[in-house]
């Protein structure tokens, strides 16, 4: 089949969990499922993130330059791995997703249900981190992105999760500064209640002792 940037993207393809979609998730479309996914994103049609993985462009960017953000990305890839409710983004990510890191970072974060190996990107010199983590005992509110509504730690977690490994992501120069922003807009008594359910006193302490450090 010729493919051009008039030809649709079938439904079930263009209305996956955050845009991204695999080879294996056009099987049922495509009797050649990779080449034509190739082909697709010859066209303008999809976005390739990484080997294997791709992303719908939206319509009106077809035929323009156009690349996600990278927390988006990884959530949109790891959705595919994971479904979209077995993952959540977290640390650096989340805290770029709640506006509190405002450079674009390098490495994405996002909480899985087991363990996978890091995803480098081939749009941009980027990775993505995927840290197996219980997602269903984590804090985690619903925010937009460009692809569609994902899981991200909400500002409480997202501040016990920095202050207990602050060097993941490679942004350790961002993260005091992130830990003071979001520590503002937590809730007090739910901060200190999520850091006795998941035994992180001594993170929160560490968080408390950053933001009374900063001018």
């Amino acid at each position: 089949m010729a493919l051009t940037r008039s030809t649709p993207i079938p439904v079930d393809l263009a209305q996956a969990p955050l845009r991204t979609i695999r080879p294996s998730d056009a099987v049922s479309v495509y009797a050649h499922p990779r080449a034509q996914l190739v082909r697709l994103a010859e066209n303008g049609l999809l976005h390739r993130l990484a080997d294997g993985y791709y992303v719908v462009v939206p319509q009106d960017m077809v035929g323009r330059r156009w690349i996600p953000g990278l927390e988006s990305a990884a959530a949109g890839i790891a959705s595919a791995i994971y479904g979209v409710e077995n993952v959540i983004v977290m640390g650096v990510s989340a805290a770029r997703l709640h506006g509190v890191i405002p450079r674009a970072l390098a490495t994405a974060v996002v909480a899985v249900p087991r363990q996978h190996r890091p995803i480098v990107l081939s749009d941009r010199p980027a990775t993505i981190r995927f840290v197996k983590r219980d997602t269903s005992s984590l804090d985690a509110e619903r925010v937009r992105t460009e692809l569609g509504p994902t899981l991200a730690t909400t500002p409480e977690q997202t501040v016990l999760d920095l202050a207990h490994r602050p060097a993941l992501g490679d942004a350790e120069a961002d993260v005091s500064s992130a830990i003071a922003a979001l520590f503002a807009r937590s809730d007090q008594a739910r901060l200190r209640q999520l850091a006795t359910e998941q035994r992180r006193l001594a993170s929160l302490r560490r968080a408390e002792d950053w933001v009374r450090g900063l001018p």
